[in-house]
């Protein structure tokens, strides 16, 4: 009973390392746990929070400076999303 009680723990506490984690409810600590995402970025993206909840992702790098397509790509990645959506990236027009 204790191996599968452990067994389930561990299981569930894998999964909860995967879970989405959005922008505009994440604690400073959370921001630091992204990789790419440090002290300096996350008090970035604090500091703009406090002035408003942000939209999108689009909404999200016009407002956290240093932040770019790139950047956001990669914290979606890594289970960053803003208001529970994952961020895509535009397909360049084709002339």
């Amino acid at each position: 009973m204790f191996k599968k009680s452990l067994v389930l723990f561990v299981l569930m506490s894998a999964l909860s390392c995967y879970a989405a984690l959005d922008i505009n409810q994440a604690t400073e600590a959370e921001l630091d746990s992204i990789k790419g995402i440090g002290p300096g970025t996350s008090s970035k993206i604090l500091t703009e929070r406090k002035k408003a909840a942000f939209k999108d992702w689009n909404d999200f790098i016009a407002r956290v400076q240093g932040i770019a397509e790139i950047k956001a790509a990669n914290f979606s990645g890594e289970g960053v999303t803003v208001n529970g959506q994952a961020f895509k990236t535009v397909a360049p027009v084709k002339k």
